[in-house]
C-alpha cells in the first residue's frame, strides 16, 4: 500500500525544506510521540529531542530518490521515535528488552487506539439507543438487528402499511442519530 497523495506532497515539501510541510508533519505527529514518551519515563524535552531526530531521519529519507513510503507518515515517524526512545532508555538502564529486533516495528498502538475509539463509539451508541425509548428502540432493533421487513414491522407495531413503518423507522433513526452525536460531541 502506497501512502496517499497528500502524504507524498508532504514528503516532497519536507525534502525541499518547505516550512508548511514541516509544520504540518510536526502538528499531525508530535502529540502522539510526546504521549508515547511521557508514558514511558520521558519528559517533554525528551519528546522534542526524539521527534527532532525522527524528523531529520525522515528528511534524509525524503531527499533520496529511491525512498518509497509504504505506510502513513504517522506510522513511520512513530516507529522511528519508538525505536530511538527505547534505545535511549536501554542506554540509561531503564529498559532491559533487546531493542535491535525493533528495526521494522509497526506500532500496535494505532490499532489499539482505533479499537478503543470504536469501543467508545459502541458504548455511546448503546447509551443513545437505550435513551431513545419505545417504540423507536424496538422498531430499529427489529429492522437492523433482527432483519425484519417493513411489512412485518408494520403488522408488529400496528402501522397501517409498510410505508408508514418505513417513515416511522426513518424518524426514529434521525432521533437516534441526534442522540448519538449529542453524546459523541460531549466526549470529544
Amino acid at each position: 500500500m502506497k501512502a496517499d497523495t497528500n502524504e507524498q506532497v508532504l514528503l516532497k515539501g519536507l525534502a525541499n525544506n518547505d516550512s508548511r510541510a514541516v509544520e504540518t508533519i510536526y502538528r499531525e505527529n508530535f502529540n502522539m510521540v510526546q504521549a508515547f514518551i511521557l508514558n514511558n519515563n520521558g519528559s517533554y524535552d525528551d519528546a522534542r529531542d526524539i521527534f527532532q531526530e525522527a524528523m531529520i531521519a525522515l528528511y534524509e529519507k525524503a531527499q533520496s530518490e529511491s525512498f518509497v513510503l509504504t505506510c502513513q507518515i504517522k506510522t513511520y515517524v512513530y516507529s522511528i521515535c519508538r525505536r530511538l526512545w527505547l534505545k535511549r532508555l536501554q542506554q540509561l538502564g531503564r529498559y532491559t528488552n533487546q531493542v535491535d529486533s525493533l528495526e521494522e516495528t509497526v506500532p500496535v498502538e494505532e490499532d489499539l487506539e482505533i479499537h478503543e475509539k470504536r469501543n467508545a463509539e459502541f458504548a455511546i451508541m448503546d447509551r443513545a439507543l437505550n435513551s431513545l425509548g419505545e417504540p423507536c428502540k424496538s422498531l430499529l432493533e427489529g429492522y437492523y438487528l433482527r432483519k425484519m421487513g417493513m411489512q412485518e414491522l408494520a403488522s408488529n407495531f400496528g402501522y397501517t402499511n409498510a410505508d408508514n413503518a418505513k417513515n416511522q423507522k426513518y424518524k426514529c433513526l434521525m432521533r437516534l442519530k441526534k442522540l448519538f452525536f449529542a453524546q459523541y460531541n460531549i466526549g470529544e
